[in-house]
């Protein structure tokens, strides 16, 4: 194991970036003239750099970039940040409320009973997520050089359960095209896509099982505006929201979504939401 991790340390990140894409898409991407979608995610991952990468991938640090543009009211309250996990204050804490590094992607504790809660296991889980860097394990290029840090904030309650309907919308230009409701996260996960009218598109994920709807989120069209506002100054992002009868909660930006190694059915879809991502085209090959 060790001369595995070794030889990855050493291993380029382009090379292990392209040959991760390839297992999961059984072919070579078109690396410098990408024309799906998922070879344009991939291409960001090799060749885009831009100054706000690091704040927008920061879970935190997004946070005064939606505040900017759409208002501090659409942020889940912020409890505690700290470098130190040990200071996380449980006993001023709600009984429900999230816990999360800023610095990584899926890593999450979500406590919906404080009062049965392993304080010590979960002090130890973020000490962990501190010690690891997402960059090295990914290799995505958004998380290189975040400061690593725990997040507590406030648990969103839409009535669905343990986790909350997460909508997540993919925006070209400007313009939403379509969203992805993610359900039961932790428990039977389920992804559903959707167009802005909320109609169900006959597109899944490979191996997803796509039975069932999801309702339409009672603040759709509000949720459609602050992705869009978040999205003007972007060829592609991805801006997640959570949905409740009350109001709309931000959730995260995404600018590489699964490293572009997630694979649509049928493929033509992935095409088409590529002729819509105007990335530029390199020429110094």
């Amino acid at each position: 194991m060790r001369i595995r991790k070794l030889i990855k340390d050493m291993t380029p990140d382009s090379v292990l970036q392209i040959r991760k894409w390839r297992n999961a898409h059984g072919v070579f991407p078109r690396i410098f003239r990408p024309v799906t979608f998922s070879e344009k995610v991939l291409h960001r991952n090799l060749f885009e750099r831009r100054d706000e990468f690091k704040q927008i991938a920061d879970k935190a640090a997004v946070r005064s970039y939606v505040e900017r543009r759409l208002g501090a009211e659409i942020l889940p309250k912020l409890y505690h940040l700290t470098g130190d996990p040990g200071t996380i204050p449980f006993d001023e804490l709600p009984p429900r409320f999230v816990v999360k590094p800023t610095h990584g992607s899926g890593w999450v504790r979500v406590v919906t009973d404080k009062s049965t809660l392993d304080r010590a296991a979960l002090i130890a889980t973020c000490a962990d997520w501190l010690k690891r860097n997402y960059y090295k394990e990914s290799r995505e290029i958004v998380y290189k050089d975040l400061e690593p840090r725990i997040l507590v904030e406030e648990f969103i309650d839409d009535g669905n359960g343990a986790t909350p309907n997460d909508y997540k919308l993919f925006v070209f230009g400007g313009s939403v095209e379509y969203i992805q409701a993610d359900l039961n996260r932790f428990d039977h996960h389920k992804q559903l896509l959707y167009s802005p009218a909320w109609k169900k598109l006959d597109v899944r994920y490979v191996g997803d099982d796509i039975s069932g709807e999801v309702e339409r989120p009672p603040h759709l069209r509000e949720m459609i505006e602050a992705a869009e506002m978040l999205g003007r100054d972007w060829d592609f992002i991805r801006a997640d929201f959570y949905d409740t009868a009350g109001r709309l909660y931000f959730g995260e930006i995404t600018l590489t979504p699964n490293e572009g190694c997630v694979r649509f059915r049928p493929q033509e879809f992935d095409d088409y939401l590529g002729s819509l991502w105007k990335v530029h085209e390199r020429t110094d090959r």
